[in-house]
């Protein structure tokens, strides 16, 4: 079973903008996970951050969004605004309608791949947008932007105080469906000095997991998305830490993604077992670890905010099978399911039909994963992880 997710938010703030999302480890924010039958060619399932009293949307409402869909196309109307009206109508907060193009986009980066400058950035509590991290060989790094500049514009628009997503949006040219090749100037500074770059965007590569070693000995785990891959690239990690040697899995950050890969990821650390259930349509499903995991190196777990979806999903299974300790802040708390319907124009509407739970049966929906351990300071929580994972021992 494969599927993804996506952070939609409302579509009167944005059209697209749900789509940069997935790019927690590539621009800026990011997405989910899921399980269902893909209107073009994946299965797809959509986690969204609905609050606990959001509520499923039924078989009729998903006819009501293609009907209108269909009555608008023989009209010589547009399907897709026909469709984001009925959406809005049905009363699903998380319901969103996306073009052919932004789909295609959304499914070419779960593959690990997506077109943009290469920014990591977030939003300071000023409003300002600082750049975090610029990916190596991108139009960023050779136009010589670095990590701590602020982005101030982006095609004349102004970008302080804007939610993060819009920024990404506007990078990555979402309104036009820009494509490799299509020009972005960007309004940038570093301390006093204040500039303009004009970028081209390129085709770009994730590397949505990286591995580095600390001077005790422990093994640490970025995951930033779970793209295609990321799951196995999370057990090779694992078994190529030292025996013995405790792990910080970090997914600070981390906004989700294919859910089929944070089993697999959790299949690294769990021998079988239950990872998640998960309703549709009012059926009950379940998602398995294989076996043959470690289930005996200490591991803690770092979670934020910005933790969201399969990386929740992820988080409340080892956390509800005891394998793992959770350190950091609440979670973010997005746990619905969508299910993704073609519309005669070739654009594809999402609907909420369900929800996920963690093995013990918590929801994540609006409520989030809270830690074992609480602590707010991003600067101390992995240190905090490595006094945990000394206190653990050698499991051997």
């Amino acid at each position: 079973m494969s599927g993804r997710d996506l952070f939609c938010e409302p579509r009167r703030i944005r059209r697209g903008a749900a789509l940069t999302l997935l790019f927690a480890s590539v621009l800026v924010a990011g997405a989910a996970t899921g399980s269902f039958p893909d209107p073009g060619r994946k299965s797809t399932a959509t986690p969204s951050a609905a609050s606990s009293g959001d509520r499923s949307t039924s078989t009729s409402d998903q006819q009501d969004v293609t009907e209108a869909a269909e009555e608008a196309m023989a009209a010589g109307k547009s399907p897709m605004e026909a469709a984001e009206r009925a959406v809005s109508r049905s009363g699903d907060r998380w319901g969103a309608v996306y073009s052919e193009g932004e789909y295609e986009e959304f499914e070419q980066a779960l593959d690990g791949q997506y077109t943009g400058v290469g920014l990591w950035a977030r939003r300071e509590s000023d409003g300002r947008i600082e750049v975090t991290q610029v990916q190596a060989g991108s139009p960023a790094a050779v136009a010589g932007i670095r990590k701590g500049d602020l982005l101030r514009s982006v095609d004349g628009a102004k970008v302080d105080g804007r939610p993060v997503t819009e920024v990404v949006s506007l990078l990555r040219g979402d309104a036009e469906d820009a494509a490799a090749g299509t020009e972005v100037s960007l309004g940038l500074q570093r301390g006093t000095r204040a500039w303009s770059e004009t970028l081209r965007r390129a085709r770009l590569s994730t590397d949505s997991v990286t591995v580095r070693k600390l001077a005790d000995g422990v093994t640490v785990i970025k995951v930033d998305a779970f793209t295609k891959g990321s799951g196995d690239l999370v057990r090779t990690a694992v078994a190529a830490a030292p025996q013995g040697s405790g792990i910080a899995l970090d997914l600070r950050g981390n906004s989700g993604g294919l859910v089929t890969e944070a089993v697999a990821a959790a299949s690294a650390f769990l021998d079988g077992g239950l990872v998640a259930t998960y309703d549709v349509d009012g059926a009950q499903r379940a998602l398995h670890a294989d076996p043959g995991g470690d289930t005996r190196r200490p591991l803690v777990v770092l979670v934020d905010g910005g933790t969201m979806s399969a990386a929740e999903l992820l988080t409340g299974a080892l956390q509800d099978r005891g394998r793992a300790v959770v350190v950091g802040s609440q979670t973010f708390g997005k746990g619905s399911v969508q299910m993704p319907s073609r519309l005669p124009d070739g654009s594809v509407a999402e609907l909420t039909v369900g929800h996920y739970r963690t093995p013990s049966g918590r929801g994540v929906d609006g409520q989030g994963i809270t830690p074992d351990l609480d602590v707010d300071a991003q600067a101390q929580a992995l240190e905090r992880a490595e006094t945990v994972l000394s206190g653990l021992g050698d499991p051997s």
